[in-house]
């Protein structure tokens, strides 16, 4: 029995209109951005009233706040559920395959490259650091092991991997593709992989 099915039918409604609201939330930033994002705008996505929408986020920081701790909890359960067997550089594709196909379909804001604001606010929800932390730790393992595996330069600092890793799930070249070229996801995605692994060289 799942989660809701122990809960009472008020909790449950409860629930579902939060996860409504986080999936509002997520589509709006995608596309507004965080300082253009109201509250008003995100209870009209889910239609309900503003006070509503407050008695489940007491802020727009504590929404937006949450909307991300949703999205790395989304890669953390990715990467808990891949088969054991896949090399350390499988894994680092497989995520980040997964990261580019969820930004595809406006599911990922790239919010803490936007603004020192937002950075600044997403450094003070604890929740939301922790997850970082935790999804932080693990790429640097799978990046140590590559790297000793030769399936990624040992030359380079893990740091500069990782951060240039991360960059690709926000690099605007995949929103170019998706508006301007007649490529699919599936080769969008494919080339993207391509580009951060193997780079451009035939």
């Amino acid at each position: 029995m799942g989660l809701l099915g122990k809960l009472s039918f008020k909790d449950q409604a409860f629930r579902l209109r939060e996860d409504a609201i986080l999936d509002a939330t997520t589509r709006i930033l995608s596309g507004k951005g965080f300082d253009l994002m109201t509250m008003d705008d995100v209870a009209n996505a889910v239609g309900i009233s503003k006070p509503s929408l407050y008695k489940h986020f007491k802020s727009k920081d504590d929404l937006v706040g949450e909307a991300m701790v949703r999205l790395i909890d989304g890669a953390l359960a990715f990467l808990a559920d891949m088969p054991a067997d896949l090399s350390a550089k499988q894994k680092l594709a497989a995520l980040l395959e997964w990261a580019l196909r969820v930004r595809l379909e406006g599911g990922m804001p790239f919010l803490p490259s936007t603004s020192p604001q937002v950075r600044e606010m997403l450094m003070k929800n604890l929740k939301y650091v922790m997850r970082v932390m935790k999804l932080n730790g693990q790429i640097e393992k799978f990046i140590t092991s590559a790297q000793k595996a030769g399936d990624l330069n040992p030359a380079l600092p893990v740091d500069v991997i990782l951060f240039s890793y991360y960059s690709r799930t926000c690099d605007p070249a995949v929103e170019f593709l998706q508006l301007y070229s007649k490529l699919g996801t599936d080769d969008i995605v494919t080339h993207m992989l391509h580009v951060c692994f193997e780079g451009l060289q035939a």
